[in-house]
């Protein structure tokens, strides 16, 4: 093989590596508008365990919601309030038991400290009705790092949404 054949070959193969980087699509923060209710509001709009998870801080039980399967090309959005969150081309298999992702849509989500187990973690909410969705780690892939590691019962599917 000559060294332009090689070249070629070798800079093929590199971009075969970069395509799914480049399959994402580059989203700007935006600013949210903030979705107010009352409790009994959501009460009426939520089932108990959405109301338990977004507005009470709960957590559903590992590996029950169908989420976990769901591998088609769409949009992961707050069940509350429609807000999207997460592109698919963003999910992973943690092995967790929860839906899992390594990105979110910037400014889609607030985050604060929480140190409900002692140790201090970085829990997540919905950017525009504050509804809690999960935590976030520093053990996902790349390119992040990240493992925002979400309720299912708190996320709506929408196939083909990117």
């Amino acid at each position: 093989m000559d060294r332009r054949t090689f070249i070629n070959l070798a800079a093929g193969a590199a971009g075969m590596l970069l395509m799914p980087a480049l399959a994402v699509r580059a989203y700007a923060a935006e600013q949210i508008a903030k979705l107010v209710r009352s409790n009994a509001e959501w009460k009426k709009l939520l089932t108990p365990q959405q109301y338990d998870v977004l507005r009470e801080e709960g957590t559903e039980r590992p590996f029950t919601s169908p989420l976990n399967d769901e591998h088609r090309t769409g949009m992961f959005v707050c069940v509350a309030c429609g807000l999207e969150l997460f592109p698919s081309a963003y999910k992973f298999d943690s092995g967790t038991g929860w839906p899992s992702f390594y990105d979110v849509l910037p400014g889609h989500v607030e985050t604060k400290k929480d140190f409900a187990l002692i140790l201090p973690r970085t829990e997540y909410h919905c950017a525009r009705c504050g509804g809690h969705h999960g935590h976030v780690f520093n053990d996902g892939p790349r390119p992040t790092g990240l493992r925002y590691c979400n309720n299912g019962v708190a996320l709506k599917f929408i196939q083909g949404k990117v």
